[in-house]
């Protein structure tokens, strides 16, 4: 899987966005494709520049469930647009 990160500052976390409840949700992408894609229209909302980041899959979800992160995976089928004002990085 992969994640976006701020390019320069990956140790500082990766892209998420607040859901409809309040809750930060991190963006997983199962192909690298889409998220290139998804980073560079971040980009063109005056985001950062983002860095794709791949992650074991197995390592990332267990990490998510264990600590109890929200988490949306991202497939090839799925359109994805950045949120227009509740973002953050």
């Amino acid at each position: 899987m992969f994640i976006l990160t701020v390019s320069g500052r990956e140790s500082d976390g990766a892209y998420s966005a607040i859901d409809e409840d309040g809750d930060q949700v991190l963006y997983l992408f199962e192909e690298e494709d889409d998220a290139t894609r998804f980073a560079i229209m971040l980009e063109e909302d005056d985001y950062p520049e983002m860095h794709v980041v791949e992650i074991d899959d197995e390592l990332l979800l267990g990490v998510c469930e264990m600590h109890g992160h929200k988490y949306v995976v991202i497939t090839p089928n799925d359109i994805v647009i950045p949120p227009q004002e509740n973002d953050t990085v």
